[in-house]
């Protein structure tokens, strides 16, 4: 008979299987195949952990099916032998139910071969583990070298080590309350200290208060940059990288309005989700259209705004606890490229911004090429600006996703 939950192994499979392609990201891969195999709510979770758990632990799963079985493996397989060890190593997972519903999934050619392995794991589970301590950090943690050397040299090893150790633990769910729309009797979270608004959830996602946009799921470290911006009633306010909106959403309850607020996104496909976005948060009114900032804005737009927000396309170094597939699909030549990307957007956003106004320019990235050399290169070409303030969150350091504002100010002229 076959085994009850197999059906979320294989889609697990499947998920890695169109991963490993590159045209899609795990969060997108979970809600699809979670549809199209009709999971009920507990197996949906359960096909998160395990496709989440082989992402975060990828290359110390692929070091311990090397250590259990010699020679090459199709891709397919090795996926198999992945969401089998991930099961039994990682999460915890009762080995009968591992082993049984993971072989069961697999094709019927290498049943055989995923059980002797999966069994051999159980059996080696301790040697496995006493062996850790002998294993590279960036193995153990399954980080790229290049990646873990990077955070080395900036951060030192031992902050290093936390900001791995860090990215493999499940990221924590935070909302905030929204001002613009009519209170709740009940918040099912706790206040987050010093982050006024924002909450710890505690519990299952609270889908009706979601709904009526009367909270909004979103990490402390968003804030950084809309409080440096400290948009006023009544300001012209350009978000100009904004989908899927969640800072526009902060930019509009700090006005108590979007009437005077202007997104736009180089994406057209996202402004229905972001119009969505807003309306369902009482922030209706926004100005929304399309625009690349890679581009010169248009003549309209110049000397329009008292405060822009930048919140560039970045390496997201900060946020892979979250998005755990970044650290796989980044290549360091990745930044170089993101780095031009940016100077261009703050080149076409500038002549936007009034006299005497200011522009925020956030990331949520580590790294200093994107964040404080950037703002240093472009002061140095801009002399009629001036750095007022700029904040960096650090993971290891603020327990928040990492994340990096600096407002520049505009002289009067």
């Amino acid at each position: 008979m076959p085994a009850k939950n197999y059906h979320v192994r294989q889609a697990a499979v499947s998920a890695l299987h169109a991963w490993a392609k590159g045209h899609d990201y795990a969060e997108s891969l979970i809600e699809r195949h979670a549809q199209r195999r009709h999971l009920s709510s507990p197996d949906r979770h359960l096909l998160q952990a395990i496709l989440f758990g082989v992402l975060r632990h990828r290359r110390l799963l692929d070091h311990w099916i090397g250590k259990l079985r010699e020679g090459k493996l199709d891709p397919e397989t090795r996926d198999a032998l992945r969401v089998g060890l991930c099961q039994i190593l990682i999460l915890g997972i009762p080995d009968h139910a591992a082993v049984n519903e993971t072989v069961e999934a697999a094709k019927a050619n290498v049943r055989s071969l995923i059980n002797a392995v999966l069994r051999r794991a159980i059996t080696s589970r301790n040697r496995l583990m006493e062996e850790l301590d002998d294993l590279p950090p960036a193995v153990i943690h399954s980080h790229p070298d290049w990646l873990f050397n990077r955070w080395k040299s900036a951060y030192g090893k031992a902050h290093a080590l936390a900001l791995m150790e860090w990215n493999n633990q499940p990221a924590q769910t935070c909302f905030r309350l929204n001002p613009l729309a009519p209170a709740p009797a009940e918040l099912p979270g706790t206040p987050i200290p010093d982050v006024p608004g924002f909450f710890l959830l505690e519990g299952s996602l609270p889908t009706r208060l979601l709904a009526d946009g009367k909270v909004y799921i979103q990490d402390p470290a968003t804030r950084h940059a809309v409080e440096l911006l400290d948009p006023q009633p009544g300001e012209r306010i350009l978000d100009a990288c904004v989908a899927p909106g969640g800072k526009a959403f902060l930019i509009a309850a700090a006005q108590g309005s979007a009437a005077t607020l202007t997104c736009t996104d180089s994406n057209p496909k996202r402004l229905p989700r972001l119009r969505d976005n807003l309306d369902r948060l009482h922030a209706t009114g926004a100005t929304i259209a399309t625009h690349d900032w890679t581009h010169p804005a248009p003549a309209a737009w110049h000397g329009a705004f008292d405060g822009i927000l930048l919140d560039v396309p970045c390496s997201n170094s900060g946020v892979i606890r979250r998005r755990v597939d970044v650290r796989w699909r980044l290549q360091a030549p990745d930044i170089e490229n993101l780095v031009r990307t940016q100077r261009a957007i703050l080149e076409h956003a500038l002549p936007c911004l009034k006299p005497g106004g200011r522009l925020v320019y956030s990331t949520c990235s580590l790294e200093a090429a994107e964040n404080m050399e950037q703002i240093q290169s472009f002061l140095a070409d801009h002399p009629a600006l001036r750095l007022e303030a700029h904040r960096a969150a650090l993971p290891f350091a603020d327990h928040t996703d990492g994340a990096f504002a600096a407002r520049l100010a505009a002289n009067d002229r």
